[in-house]
């Protein structure tokens, strides 16, 4: 009986963690597509060094912004998370932009 509720507890917190955490989960995987992208255009040649190196220092300093702004330990405002997902979609298009601006490596 005890272990049942042991259990029960268990599964309602990591239930209730599950519905705070999506926005934050979104933001996470969003960037690792982005990295994945960045990789993709390297690998196929449609980015140029350069483009990428540029690229990376975009993500960076997205993951910096993130990374700061947890620090408060109360996990992301509203306006942190917009900020992050509006420095997203800037990098998202600027990566659309340069794997098809046709420099070869």
């Amino acid at each position: 009986m005890r272990m049942k509720i042991i259990l029960g507890g268990l599964v309602c917190a990591v239930a209730a963690a599950t519905f705070v955490v999506p926005a934050e989960a979104r933001i996470n995987q969003r960037q690792f597509e982005q990295h994945k992208r960045i990789q993709n255009g390297v690998h196929s040649g449609a980015l140029t060094r350069h483009e990428a190196t540029g690229l990376r220092r975009q993500q960076a300093t997205i993951a910096r912004y993130e990374r700061q702004s947890r620090r408060d330990g109360t996990g992301l405002s509203r306006y942190e998370r917009g900020k992050i997902e509006h420095m997203q979609d800037r990098a998202s298009r600027n990566i659309r932009r340069e794997k098809r601006d046709r420099q070869r490596r």
